[in-house]
């Protein structure tokens, strides 16, 4: 039985609807894979380990730290830059401290800066591959290991960049539930028994 021109019209809008929100859905994972395939937007790639070959040319690095606005703990870059070869692999350090009376937690985003060395510029390991957590009045040493990838020396945007910039934004995040399940127990519940 054919649908009246009113009743295909409501079938078409439908479905109209719902491949829009399919597509709206399926954007953000697909953009996130996108730039961490690319680099584009200055994201960073992620590698195993650093590059056989170590160029004698050099390059800036730059490290950049903020906050999202309310998180309450105090974060900064320990060296504000190195120099290093290109391929070669550096080490630096980030200090996170907590001055709260309570653990919070917390996630970094991260980026580069141009944004045509974010398909170049890589990290082996770092702190911001996962959430961290900070109890009260804690400091740490947070580290990132990272290099260059030689293939900027030759590329027809990367060669002209002489300085990066790798900059984190920390942002609270909810405690891991066992966490704060130990938040949430009541002070002086001691159970030792004597």
């Amino acid at each position: 039985m054919p649908l009246s021109p009113k009743s295909k019209t409501v079938v078409q809008t439908m479905g109209l609807v719902v491949v829009m929100g399919s597509l709206a859905w399926a954007s953000v994972p697909f953009y996130d894979w996108f730039c961490r395939v690319t680099g584009f937007g200055g994201t960073t790639m992620i590698a195993e380990a650093g590059p056989e070959q170590v160029l004698d040319q050099t390059i800036i690095v730059r490290f950049d730290a903020s906050k999202e606005r309310g998180m309450p703990w105090e974060f900064k870059p320990v060296e504000r830059s190195m120099e290093i070869k290109i391929g070669e692999t550096g080490l630096a350090f980030y200090e996170a401290y907590n001055p709260t009376d309570r653990a919070i937690a917390g996630t970094a985003s991260y980026n580069v800066t141009p944004y045509e060395a974010g398909g170049f510029f890589s990290k082996i390991q770092c702190f911001c591959f996962e959430q961290q957590v900070l109890q009260p009045g804690e400091r740490v040493m947070m580290p990132v290991t990272f290099f260059v990838d030689p293939a900027i020396a030759t590329d027809r945007d990367g060669q002209y960049v002489k300085q990066i910039t790798l900059s984190y934004t920390f942002y609270e995040t909810d405690l891991p539930e066992e966490q704060a399940a130990l938040d949430a127990a009541p002070a002086g519940n001691d159970t030792t028994l004597n």
